[in-house]
Parts: structure tokens; C-alpha cells; sequence
């Protein structure tokens, strides 16, 4: 079976980038990483990525007069790598519904929660006001709503006595990077 082809989408450091980049460096992970590509110049994660040997790009968001205009050139630029899945990665930016379309059902995300709860940002700091006796990790396929796609899994950890918001992200962070690989795995064996 031929590897698929992906692409993913970072704004900043790519840990979860560097998570998925680490998986498909086996020969048997179904997908290769084809474009590392940040909407921030200079984003960390795109000197770890070119030292790992994989193609980056840059398409400054800021650059563009409108957020179609930049998921256009976006879309494009997918197109031109050959991008069969579409990773965000830490991607701080919300997708226009023209370009989830022209890659529905193969853009995933993950996100620091157990969706549907606690959608958007201050994941950590909701689930430690609520009570929650629990928090986690979801990756699910991307749609027109904010964190609302398909859960493609999800990964759970207990919210200790005196947590901080910090404490809790520091140890949902190995989770993510843990399943984030796995569930595009997946997602790469069941696309037609």
C-alpha cells in the first residue's frame, strides 16, 4: 500500500509536529511527511523540521488581505506538495469553510481537551474550575465547527489535588504527541 502523502500546519515550537514527523520516519507508518509549513515566520518548529530533512515552507498569514485570500494560497500550496492529509499542529488559525472543503474529511487536528467539552483556548484552566476529575487530548477531523469534527480518539489523564493549568498541560503533552501519530495512522490505512 503506498504511503500516504501529508502535510502538516504549524504556528509555533511543533511539538506535535515533531511527534508525527519521529512516526513517519518508520518505513512502515502509513504516511510521509511531504511539507512542514508555518503561517509564522521564523516559528521554531521549522528549524527543527529542515533539521530533520523534511521540506518547509512559510505563507505569512499577514501577507494576505483576507483570511480566504490566505486559505487560498494555503490551499494551493497543499495542492502543489501533493498533501492527501492535512495535520494542524499547533496551527493557531481558523480555517475558511472553502478550505475544509477542499479537503474534507482528511484535515485532523488535535486539541487539549476530551471534546466536546471545553472547545477553543484555556483548555487546562476550564477543565481545573469546573471539578473535572479528568482532562485529556482529542484528535478529530476538522470541520466548519470549532473543534466539533468526528473524534478520531482521544486520550485521558487525572487532574490531580493543586494542579495548575501547566502542571496539567505538561502531562497531557506526552498523550498528545502519543496518539496524535496513531490516529493519523489510521486515518491514513481508511482513506480510499
Amino acid at each position: 500500500m503506498p504511503r500516504r502523502r501529508l502535510a502538516i500546519l504549524i504556528s509555533g515550537r511543533g511539538s506535535n509536529m515533531l511527534a508525527l514527523a519521529r512516526a513517519a520516519a518508520a518505513p512502515d507508518y502509513p504516511a510521509e511527511v511531504v511539507l512542514v509549513l508555518s503561517n509564522v515566520p521564523g516559528a521554531p518548529g521549522l528549524d527543527a523540521a529542515a533539521a530533520m530533512g523534511l521540506p518547509t515552507a512559510t505563507l505569512p498569514h499577514r501577507a494576505f488581505a483576507t483570511r480566504a485570500d490566505f486559505d487560498s494560497a494555503l490551499a494551493d500550496r497543499l495542492d502543489e506538495a501533493g498533501a492527501e492529509i492535512v495535520a494542524l499542529a499547533g496551527f493557531m488559525r481558523i480555517l475558511t469553510p472553502a478550505f475544509i472543503n477542499r479537503f474534507k474529511g482528511r484535515i485532523v487536528n488535535i486539541h487539549p481537551s476530551l471534546l466536546p467539552l471545553y472547545p477553543g483556548l484555556e483548555t487546562h484552566a476550564r477543565a481545573i474550575a469546573a471539578g473535572d476529575r479528568e482532562a485529556g487530548c482529542t484528535v478529530h477531523l476538522v470541520t466548519d465547527a470549532l473543534d466539533s469534527g468526528p473524534i478520531l480518539g482521544q486520550s485521558r489523564v487525572p487532574i490531580l489535588a493543586g494542579d495548575t493549568p501547566e502542571a496539567l498541560a505538561a502531562r497531557i503533552l506526552p498523550e498528545e504527541h502519543r496518539l496524535y501519530p496513531v490516529a493519523v495512522a489510521d486515518l491514513a490505512r481508511r482513506l480510499p
